[in-house]
């Protein structure tokens, strides 16, 4: 039997191509599970993305100086700090994806020195970009 199921998408594509429907008959358990999964991400706010860390200091006064300059160049991207002690760390964007982190990295990249991604599991729904 086992030696046959590679057939299985095979077939269900040639029924397609033929106007043939395929029906799935599903478990009512499989069908809750999936209902409960599909509510408990839906109620959730925050999602795990990317960030670009631009600074790590131990001078709040760098940290700020650096943030200023930075809102003014780039408006339209996020960047927030946050003090894990001895450092205040700058980070910027919010991305879904590691490559579109890369892309805002690569941009940045020309001034300034030492960036690297860091991974955030608690960005906002809302605070994700969709470029760069």
């Amino acid at each position: 039997m086992k030696k046959y199921l590679f057939l299985l998408p095979l077939m269900v594509f040639s029924c397609f191509l033929m106007g043939q429907s395929v029906q799935v008959k599903m478990d009512p358990i499989i069908g809750d599970m999936l209902d409960q999964y599909t509510a408990v991400n839906q109620s959730q706010n925050t999602v795990s993305g990317w960030r670009v860390q631009i600074l790590a200091t131990t001078s709040r006064e760098r940290l700020e100086s650096v943030q200023q300059s930075f809102r003014y160049h780039y408006p339209n991207i996020p960047v927030e700090w946050e003090h894990s002690r001895p450092y205040y760390k700058l980070q910027a964007g919010a991305f879904r994806t590691k490559r579109d982190a890369l892309r805002l990295k690569y941009i940045l990249s020309r001034e300034y020195e030492g960036l690297y991604l860091v991974r955030d599991d608690a960005i906002a729904k809302g605070e994700l970009l969709n470029y760069y």
